[in-house]
């Protein structure tokens, strides 16, 4: 298979931090999947003016001459790293909402994931949801990669390994193997980790209260090892129940190496092949020291973010 056969990446690129840390997050895993790459800045709508359905045209022409500078800005970083020219497409699009803006995108040019940085506001080192992220995080048919602020300072030099958040529910199994695909695809070991909270302050003293946590934990760990099972027949699989008072104390516990890659479901009271961001999964974007891809609810083949073993170009 070669590149340009390959699922396709977009990234949302805007001049700023967490464009960079889009960029260079995006590039990373283009080069490691051999998958072709798609920038795109999304600008607003222009306002229509004297009459309906027209608008003025020396703002249109602005905001493309803006957004062509700002794309041959990003092409020009992603060549900086390896990425081949041949492999990146660019694309302006107008839309009032950034994330909106990028779903529409994604569609139009057939991407497999949507690339984005941390909300400016974050801590560094962690992923901030902004009005971009919550657009795509409530409603993207493809997974969402969030980059964390400071990706691009201290990029690592390729993806180490991928480790999935897992809770056994109906619909965990699409999404599991969606992202073992992800996975294979990278080239990487595959974890699997379930967060087993541990009740805190008053409750913590009942009677027994230990005796509950053994049981989930045992319960957990047999879990985990349903799950590796169903992916049966690749590499071996990791397996780690990680226990806290909350989940980013659980999560804590959880050693990461430089170029992990955490997948998370989507909340299962989503909408159906789109992503949705419920309580746990948010905690765990907020909380997680590295890129966190979001799948969506039920996802398959279509959404399974570069599912497929990696094949070198050789051309």
């Amino acid at each position: 298979m070669s590149g340009n056969d390959a699922p396709r990446v977009l990234v949302g690129y805007a001049p700023d931090d967490r464009g960079e840390d889009a960029l260079a997050l995006a590039s990373l895993v283009a080069r490691t999947a051999n998958a072709p790459l798609t920038v795109a800045h999304v600008h607003p709508s222009p306002w229509p003016v004297r009459g309906p359905g027209k608008v003025d045209a020396e703002w249109v022409a602005y905001l493309k001459g803006q957004s062509e500078e700002i794309l041959a800005q990003a092409t020009a970083r992603l060549g900086e790293s390896g990425v081949r020219e041949r492999d990146v497409g660019v694309r302006a699009h107008a839309h009032r909402g950034s994330g909106r803006g990028l779903i529409e995108v994604a569609g139009d040019v057939g991407a497999a994931l949507i690339v984005i940085g941390s909300a400016p506001r974050g801590r560094r080192g962690r992923i901030a949801i902004g009005s971009t992220a919550d657009q795509l995080l409530h409603g993207s048919p493809v997974p969402v990669l969030l980059a964390q602020r400071g990706f691009a300072a201290g990029a690592p030099g390729g993806l180490e390994r991928t480790t999935v958040a897992y809770w056994r529910r109906r619909d965990a199994d699409e999404p599991l193997r969606a992202a073992a695909g992800f996975a294979a695809r990278l080239g990487t070991p595959m974890r699997l980790v379930t967060l087993v909270l541990r009740p805190s302050g008053l409750a913590a003293r009942f009677h027994g209260a230990d005796g509950v946590l053994e049981r989930q934990v045992a319960r957990s760990d047999e879990d985990l090892r349903r799950a590796a099972g169903l992916l049966g027949g690749g590499p071996p699989v990791e397996r780690l129940t990680a226990v806290g008072t909350g989940v980013a104390k659980a999560l804590a516990t959880v050693d990461m190496l430089p170029g992990e890659v955490l997948v998370c479901q989507s909340g299962h009271h989503g909408p159906l092949r789109k992503v949705f961001l419920g309580e746990s999964s948010g905690k765990i974007v907020r909380a997680a020291p590295c890129p966190v891809l979001v799948l969506p609810r039920g996802a398959g083949a279509r959404t399974g973010a570069l599912t497929g073993a990696r094949d070198r170009d050789t051309g």
